[in-house]
């Protein structure tokens, strides 16, 4: 086996400042009580689980940089619905740890979406576990992700609310 290459040691970089963005996102979230006796409230919620189309006006398509678009649109919260909006040239599957994400590896992936889905109100998928999702299209053995750049992640958080 060998080293990293440059491009995948750019992601780990991106996957380790999006994990302390992660972090650091819930600053307002309730904690144990203060000394002075008077505990944190919870914060108000800015409304419920959201829909999001994949790349919204540019939705799933080749030649597109995803991982940038979900760093740029996220926040992503527990419940919320990612849109797959694509035509018959693309398909959606969920791979299963960052090493198949970093090399486009879809031996062990799920299909989501096919190629059929995508069409009218597009394919979609709920975050429903505090996890990694990693996503990628998977059409001509891989292609689309890797020099498409047809792939992203999300962490879905925790809404800490009332």
């Amino acid at each position: 086996m060998g080293g990293f290459t440059v491009a995948q040691a750019l992601v780990l970089i991106i996957v380790a400042a999006s994990m302390l963005a992660v972090s650091t996102a819930n600053r307002g979230a309730p904690q144990w009580p203060s000394r002075g006796g008077r505990s944190h409230q919870f914060p108000k919620c800015k409304g419920g689980p959201r829909k999001i189309i994949v790349g919204g006006s540019e939705q799933w398509r080749f030649n597109f940089t995803y991982t940038e678009w979900a760093l740029t649109n996220g926040p992503f919260y527990i419940n919320d619905t990612l849109v797959f909006k694509y035509d018959s040239r693309h398909s959606v599957y969920l791979l299963p740890n960052l090493r198949s994400f970093l090399k486009c590896d879809l031996s062990q992936a799920t299909l989501l979406g096919n190629v059929t889905q995508g069409g009218g109100e597009g394919f979609k998928y709920v975050l429903k576990e505090w996890k990694p999702h990693y996503f990628a299209c998977g059409e001509h053995d891989g292609i689309h992700c890797n020099l498409g750049l047809m792939k992203f992640f999300a962490i879905p958080m925790l809404r800490w609310c009332r």
